[in-house]
């Protein structure tokens, strides 16, 4: 038995999973190689093009992602995460490269991020910038793989704080003051610069071009997560509190020029503690980084500057080396300080999470909360860092496991990302997908919280991505309410100061972003200081017909809809509607009455979960196409899995493979009739099995994700209309 089960038996306070045993099904899949011709490759609906020149990334004139030969034609793009360490299997040999660069197309990814390779190339080496040669030549066949077939690259310039440095072992932890020494250190940058000429600048061998001349190269992020209030908050230790004391010169000099003296610092402030001179440097950093103060509104600001001259500087490094694509940094803290920060940035890059986990170690624990019943706050939070006129670009997010509504994930994000008109989408982890359940490695014996690849649910939610935002199913809202920003005066006493959440409620409905004030109309957007309210604004708005007078919103009741009709949330009942031509989709806490979508009507459910139907017969609607790809996502768990609490809010063990799935069902009509059609299950590899149900005329069935041929979240709908 295993050392955890027995444990939680002796002390009676842990919980093994919840659910009945009959109520999670195993899952029978081994393979998940994706089948040629299945209805769940993309390959054909979504082509990926070959990479040349006239096909390189641009920012359009729109400020919308584009081709160069048509930059006034916007392009979504689907992003695969390629985060592996060695726990996860690493860079994969020649072989199965070639295996998982086709698969990445198959499932409709054209653009991947590589993260963490900086940490890769140097795992166990000893000496400043000796690079793993075979890692090294998994990554350039792997980045030539990825470009054979049509998919562009993301990399990080710099991921973990060890850098290229030689002789450490936690590369992948929040070690090491690399990301602050870049913008404070003369050495810190220039092992950045050695770090790029020595990997970006590179030939790779297999396609003859160096990596940052390369036209697949869409973007560089110049350190991931690397704005200092962020790294400071990270590093923040009980016997290390407040801010690193490196920062205290640079911030003296930074208040000796702009006040000029310790008098004039002094009024500004109001107070100054005791031995305090700016003439001997000796301002102190502030004690407490949540206490509001002066102190704190000149430390964002110094900030602002630092971080902006930062960013030219990196950036002048890349384009010295002949670097022509985008260049971004500053990707997560959607603070008014940071929004500053990235307002130059060629395209601004953003990560964010619903219930956030900080590691896989026993005790981690999550809030098990709905992201729906929050109004979808972690893309509204990073809705509000966008820049308008800028391509916005997704770097990370997910709804994390083992949260049991991460199903909503799958229909949100990318719904909305749609609405918006952002760029990319990345939904993070080490790898999106996987070969094969089973793998020898750590990280892929169970599933895990950012590893998604393994997850029914998440891979679900994948799918869905690819036809709602790549594929374009749900519509560009015509609405965009643009929130005013001044500059340095919009700065507060709080470093934790960002967009109000009852303003970033607009971004339900339309899209938003920043605009810089002298551009701004105040009868259809936010101005400054933020003392409207998004019901007010929409008022505003139906009044000057910018958003349609039958619009339903009503943000008193937690109720809205998008400018565009075709989506829906309701707040109070933690439910997500998508109603377009070629997706219809809800997800929903629970089912108190049936979901009238249009096409297709969900009648009842034996608990919470994501139902979505989709077109996939080429250029057809659903009320067109003889072939619907129908998802059905619940909850799945890995096998042994066990908490310490009844809410599995507090994990103790993860448990083993295989994964089992919730049973649930569902009862569905469509709004067609056929001569004859069928529902077949469709394994987690493509594999359409016989069907499950059958008929002719109304087409009405009761789904079960237990099929005779093990659970799944695919169902292929077949019709035959005698046309």
């Amino acid at each position: 038995m295993r050392r955890c089960l027995l444990l939680a038996a002796l002390l009676c306070t842990w919980f093994p999973d919840a659910g009945a045993s009959d109520q999670w099904v195993p899952v029978r899949d081994v393979s998940l190689e994706l089948r040629t011709g299945s209805p769940l490759d993309f390959s054909s609906l979504l082509p990926n093009a070959a990479i040349v020149a006239d096909r390189r990334i641009v920012a359009g004139p729109g400020g919308r992602l584009a081709f160069a030969e048509a930059p006034e034609k916007p392009v979504r793009m689907l992003c695969a995460s390629l985060a592996w360490s060695p726990a996860s299997g690493g860079f994969p040999d020649h072989e199965a490269a070639d295996r998982y660069a086709r698969q990445l197309a198959m499932h409709g990814y054209n653009i991947a991020r590589l993260h963490f390779v900086d940490a890769s190339l140097m795992f166990g080496r000893q000496r400043d910038f000796e690079f793993d040669p075979e890692t090294l030549d998994r990554v350039h066949y792997l980045l030539a793989a990825l470009k054979r077939h049509g998919i562009y690259w993301i990399i990080d310039g710099l991921s973990s704080s060890r850098g290229a440095y030689g002789g450490y072992d936690d590369r992948w932890d929040a070690h090491g003051d690399l990301k602050l020494g870049l913008h404070l250190d003369r050495d810190a940058i220039a092992h950045w610069r050695v770090l790029q000429e020595k990997f970006l600048s590179r030939v790779n061998p297999y396609t003859g071009t160096a990596t940052i001349r390369d036209d697949a190269l869409a973007l560089v992020i110049l350190a991931n997560e690397n704005g200092i209030e962020f790294d400071s908050v990270v590093h923040e230790r009980p016997e290390r509190p407040g801010y690193d004391e490196a920062l205290s010169g640079p911030f003296n000099r930074w208040l000796l020029s702009r006040y000029g003296s310790t008098e004039a610092l002094a009024r500004a402030w109001g107070v100054l503690d005791a031995g305090e001179r700016l003439e001997t440097a000796s301002v102190r950093l502030p004690a407490n980084r949540y206490a509001d103060e002066p102190r704190m509104r000149d430390l964002q600001a110094f900030f602002v500057e630092t971080e902006r001259a930062s960013t030219l500087r990196m950036s002048k490094v890349l384009r010295d080396l002949g670097y022509r694509g985008l260049i971004s940094t500053y990707n997560n803290w959607p603070t008014v300080q940071t929004a500053l920060s990235r307002r130059d940035l060629d395209a601004v890059t953003m990560n964010t999470y619903h219930d956030w986990v900080g590691g896989y170690s026993p005790g981690s624990a999550l809030t098990q909360d709905s992201s729906l019943a929050g109004g979808a706050n972690y893309m509204r939070m990073i809705a509000a860092a966008r820049w308008l006129g800028k391509p916005f670009i997704v770097s990370e997010y997910d709804h994390l496991f083992w949260n049991r509504y991460r199903y909503e994930a799958g229909l949100a994000m990318p719904a909305y990302a749609a609405l918006q008109g952002w760029d990319v989408l990345c939904r993070h982890g080490h790898g999106p997908i996987a070969l094969a359940y089973g793998e020898p490695f750590a990280h892929k014996r169970a599933m895990l919280p950012y590893a998604i690849a393994l997850d029914p649910v998440a891979r679900a939610g994948e799918t869905l991505s690819a036809l709602l935002f790549r594929r374009g199913d749900v519509a560009t809202s015509a609405l965009t309410i643009p929130f005013a920003v001044r500059g340095e005066e919009d700065l507060s006493d709080d470093m934790q100061a960002r967009e109000p959440e009852n303003l970033t409620d607009l971004a339900l409905v339309g899209r938003i972003g920043l605009l810089p004030a002298n551009g701004f109309d105040r009868e259809t957007g936010v101005s400054q200081p933020r003392e409207q309210d998004a019901g007010s604004i929409l008022a505003a708005l139906r009044d000057h017909a910018a958003l349609a007078a039958e619009n339903r919103t009503d943000v008193a009741s937690g109720f809205y809809e998008s400018e565009t009709g075709q989506i829906l949330l309701d707040r109070r009942i933690g439910q997500l509607r998508v109603s377009a031509p070629a997706t219809e989709a809800a997800a929903f806490s629970s089912l108190g009455e049936p979901i009238e979508l249009g096409f297709m009507r969900i009648a009842q459910a034996d608990g919470n979960g994501l139902v979505a139907i989709s077109a996939i017969d080429a250029e057809r609607t659903l009320s067109q196409s003889r072939r619907l790809l129908l998802i059905f996502a619940t909850d799945a768990q890995n096998s042994n899995m066990v908490f310490r609490d009844s809410d599995e809010k507090v994990i103790e063990d993860f448990g083993e493979l295989p994964v089992r799935i919730r049973k649930n069902y569902v009862d569905l009509e469509l709004s067609r009739t056929a001569v004859r059609w069928s529902v077949s299950p469709v394994g987690l590899d493509g594999t359409v099995y016989p069907p499950v149900d059958r008929g002719s005329g109304r087409v009405a069935f009761r789904l079960s994700n237990d099929t005779p041929y093990g659970p799944t979240t695919y169902f292929l709908v077949e019709m035959e209309t005698g046309g």
